[in-house]
């Protein structure tokens, strides 16, 4: 057997068309409607609910928190059938296709205020709409995140690959948030725009926007890349429709072995501590950009997006020379400094504020990118142990903590501001509550980040290792197609 001792500059010739720009723009395109609806969610349905049906903040919090209960069983569930999925066109491609639609026409009712809307019966409206939409946000997404391993086996071209798409779901969120803060001043003495007057009618308006623009992105996706698909599955001597797992295994099998994956726990920790920091921050940034500094919570959302855009590709290129690891220390360690301003920072101190948001664009791009490009690595290690592929299966969890991160982001906040007398009624809020709004918009955050770079610190798969892995991995298939020639 060939020597299969790590070397950290060897490449493993893989039967894949080089991935183009146009391609990599297409497969980008697939979460910008992930990202805009997420932002708009994650900034916006706490304020909406209080403000716009009339809820109270620690009801309004626990509204995406109850559908989690479902989501625990949907995106394993999902992720495990497209993994099983055979038909022509591949394992993913039907399930983003036939439900794009429904992602888009789901998300534009969660900002639809019905006339019943009122006291528990809006409450258990919205648990529904909303839970509606996170299951088509599974089986569009989910499916979708899958093609970066399927993709490219390579090592930094995932990590560039997850740069365009997470550009992409970022841009996403800013075009949302730009959209928010134009509408007021569109509507402002222009009776012409009479459907954009009141800030319930912005927030349908949006909606409707949001989800239209999300379903056509993901048909660019589809498009966009499911021809270079055909070309890798041919230049591999397969069909479109081909998969090894032939072999069903049973949900609980497959779980356990997912959960008996030591790096990919450690992935798990790191997204989830690092999503969970963006999530609260994201969510009280409104209150504390109102309430606190006496500006526009959207516009610092802005600035943070925004740079966060630019470093996603400064953070592919040194992620090449640097690892993946000392990335995300180094934006973490940013973003905590940047935490730590925030909670000490005094009203009138816009300038200090700006700079800080911007330096945390950094910080959040290595949140976005470190994780997502890492858990690739761990589903070769799977199949190096098992002999089998489970992208669905190992995204599912991904996905599903992204949905609990969201969600639990807006639920803490909710209950802080219940439980400190936050007044939506007051222009000036009670200490209590300033307070409340500061502890979320730093230390908390904090607290996670540090968890999350403990974690890291502790990451099994470095860039050597995953190229011993890769190795072993293409004896094996050279060895196979040996026996079949011999057979």
């Amino acid at each position: 057997m060939a020597n299969l001792e790590p070397q950290p500059h060897s490449k493993v010739n893989y039967p894949s068309p080089p991935l183009s720009l146009p391609v990599k723009l297409a497969y980008g395109a697939g979460d910008f409607g992930a990202g805009l609806t997420s932002q708009f969610l994650s900034f916006f349905l706490l304020i909406f609910l209080t403000d716009a049906v009339g809820m109270r903040p620690g009801i309004a919090g626990s509204v995406l928190a109850v559908g989690k209960i479902w989501d625990a069983v949907n995106d394993p569930l999902v992720g495990m059938l497209s993994d099983r999925t055979q038909t022509r066109w591949g394992r993913r491609y039907p399930w983003i296709f036939l439900t794009a639609i429904p992602f888009g026409i789901s998300y534009c009712f969660i900002w639809i205020v019905p006339g019943f809307a009122q006291g528990w019966t809006a409450f258990w409206y919205y648990v529904a709409i909303t839970s509606l939409f996170q299951v088509f946000f599974t089986t569009t997404n989910l499916p979708y995140s899958t093609l970066t391993a399927e993709m490219t086996q390579d090592y930094d071209e995932r990590t560039s690959l997850t740069s365009f798409r997470l550009a992409f779901s970022i841009i996403g969120g800013l075009s949302i948030l730009v959209a928010a803060g134009l509408l007021p001043v569109l509507a402002e003495g222009n009776p012409g725009l009479s459907f954009i007057q009141t800030e319930t009618q912005r927030y349908t308006a949006l909606g409707i926007f949001g989800g239209i623009v999300s379903t056509l992105t993901i048909f660019w996706c589809i498009f966009g890349t499911y021809g270079y698909m055909e070309k890798k599955a041919k230049a591999a001597g397969k069909f479109m429709g081909d998969t090894d797992n032939n072999e069903q295994e049973s949900f609980v099998t497959q779980l356990k072995i997912v959960m008996g994956n030591r790096p990919f726990l450690y992935v798990v920790g790191i997204y989830l501590f690092s999503w969970l920091a963006l999530q609260i921050t994201a969510a009280v940034i409104p209150f504390y950009g109102k309430y606190v500094m006496s500006v526009d919570g959207s516009l610092l959302a802005l600035i943070v997006q925004g740079i966060a855009i630019f470093m996603m590709f400064i953070c592919a290129a040194l992620s090449k020379r640097l690892g993946k690891r000392n990335v995300y220390f180094l934006g973490s360690g940013v973003w905590i400094l940047v935490q730590i301003g925030l909670f000490f920072l005094q009203p009138g101190q816009n300038s200090v504020l700006y700079g800080l948001c911007a330096i945390a664009g950094f910080g959040v791009a290595t949140a976005y990118v470190v994780p997502w490009s890492i858990l690739p690595d761990v589903i070769e290690l799977d199949e190096l142990n098992t002999g089998r592929r489970r992208e669905g299966t190992f995204y599912s969890f991904m996905t599903l903590l992204q949905k609990i991160g969201l969600a639990l982001g807006i639920y803490l906040v909710g209950q802080a501001l219940e439980a400190s007398q936050f007044d939506p009624e007051l222009d000036v809020q009670l200490e209590p509550a300033l307070q409340a709004i500061r502890l979320f918009a730093g230390p908390v955050p904090l607290i996670l980040l540090i968890c999350g770079v403990v974690l890291m610190y502790f990451y099994p798969l470095t860039k050597e290792v995953h190229a011993e892995i890769m190795l072993k991995l293409a004896e094996r298939r050279r060895l196979e197609e040996l026996e079949e020639e011999k057979g």
